[in-house]
């Protein structure tokens, strides 16, 4: 890809990114939303949906360009992917503390109109001991919450003067935990659904096809490694 596209590609990117986000205010303002069943639980389904196919894609970016030469700059993406990746993996796991938890935002709305910020925290305490039961009882919560920890420490530290402040060794091992948050989100999906329900099926066949061709390059550029130290030394004519 030429690098003079760089710059187009990117806001062709962020558009279809953000996408399902717009396709969801779209839901929530024509009023379809509160038609639905369960609206809360669309919202989480379509954030975590998107969540993991986006990290998934971010996780495709490297084998893809080792495909051509001419793909070595989609690296500039893979980032950019990651964070939107977390952007709604941050949704998703917003709605469950502020929707289904039952977290009254109306009325910590209404008390921070009147400057009474810490209905804030008053409204936390009140659905506190129903979050940690749920996070005790509940395997997929603590697996996703998991994922989500690694998320957070990846957005973090995602930032060039970071990377540079870390050492790139050390960023390295940390942006390795990418592929456990990726492991944890599948398997938080799978706990969660019901039995005979394989709607998780695609992305995690997608998810470990990447994994395994990561390992796979990992194999042959160790080989290859070994070869050369172990190749003797050309004898040179005087």
């Amino acid at each position: 890809m030429p690098n003079k596209w760089i710059s187009w590609v990117k806001v062709l990117v962020h558009a279809v990114c953000l996408i399902p986000l717009l396709d969801l205010y779209r839901t929530y303002k024509s009023g379809s939303l509160v038609l639905l069943a369960d609206p809360v639980n669309y919202v989480t389904h379509q954030t975590g949906f998107w969540a993991l196919w986006l990290l998934v894609a971010s996780l495709a970016v490297t084998p893809v360009r080792r495909l051509h030469p001419k793909l070595a700059n989609l690296v500039r993406f893979r980032r950019l992917l990651g964070l939107y990746a977390f952007f709604y993996a941050t949704l998703h796991l917003a709605t469950y503390v502020f929707l289904f938890s039952g977290y009254d935002v109306t009325t910590v709305w209404a008390g921070l109109k009147q400057r009474h910020v810490g209905i804030i925290v008053e409204e936390w305490k009140q659905i506190w001991p129903t979050v940690l039961d749920d996070l005790k009882k509940r395997w997929f919560i603590q697996v996703g919450l998991g994922a989500y920890a690694i998320l957070l420490a990846l957005a973090i530290t995602s930032p060039a003067f970071v990377m540079r402040a870390m050492g790139g060794k050390a960023w390295r091992r940390l942006h390795w935990l990418v592929y456990i948050a990726g492991w944890a989100a599948v398997a938080h999906w799978w706990l969660l659904v019901k039995k005979g329900v394989t709607e998780p099926g695609p992305v995690t066949a997608v998810f470990f096809a990447l994994l395994l061709a990561r390992v796979a390059w990992w194999a042959k550029e160790k080989v290859k490694k070994s070869r050369k130290s172990t190749a003797p030394a050309k004898a040179y004519a005087p």
